[in-house]
């Protein structure tokens, strides 16, 4: 092989320190224009991106001290009333009792009604989106099956006959939907 690389070279030919100067010109000349294509066109949609981002993530950081503010003050205000409650029972101990047992009673049914709402809320929806799908499911069957027809039956139809093909599938469909 170097034997072979040495022949080329003593003919004047390529080997593998030898300069092109053509091939340096026009690789400068497609390397300049594509960094002039990606800094017209790519760059700007890169920071647009970049700073969308940047906006969502501010955001969500700003609504994340918002909702710990409010469950700071939540807490502050819980442990304001479990002093006041642990006060009181010591002065009422079997009222403070039966107080706090209704109390949680009505906290767990109001979790249990909330819980049963959101997932009411999440079963509908599913459904919805369940729907959905099956409506773009079907469109795409409609569709494929034309394809299909139309390779099968190899034959050109003028399109009011392909509208009355289709307009008369779609009504066989419709009660189906």
């Amino acid at each position: 092989m170097l034997l072979v690389l040495q022949e080329a070279a003593a003919e004047g030919g390529f080997t593998p320190f030898s300069i092109n100067g053509g091939m340096i010109v026009w690789t400068l000349v497609v390397f300049v224009i594509l960094m002039a294509l990606l800094w017209r066109y790519g760059w700007p949609a890169i920071l647009e991106s970049v700073e969308a981002r940047e906006r969502r993530i501010a955001q969500q950081l700003a609504e994340a001290e918002k909702n710990r503010a409010e469950a700071a003050a939540l807490l502050e205000q819980h442990k304001t009333l479990v002093a006041n409650a642990k006060h009181e029972a010591q002065e009422m101990l079997a009222k403070a009792k039966q107080v706090a047992e209704k109390e949680r009673e009505a906290l767990v049914t109001k979790a249990r009604q909330e819980g049963d709402a959101l997932l009411e809320r999440a079963r509908r929806e599913i459904d919805a989106e369940k729907t959905k799908a099956l409506a773009a499911l079907r469109r795409e069957a409609v569709e494929l099956s034309l394809a299909a027809a139309s390779k099968l039956m190899e034959a050109k139809l003028d399109s009011e006959a392909n509208r009355r093909l289709v307009t008369e599938y779609l009504a066989t469909l419709g009660p189906q939907a």
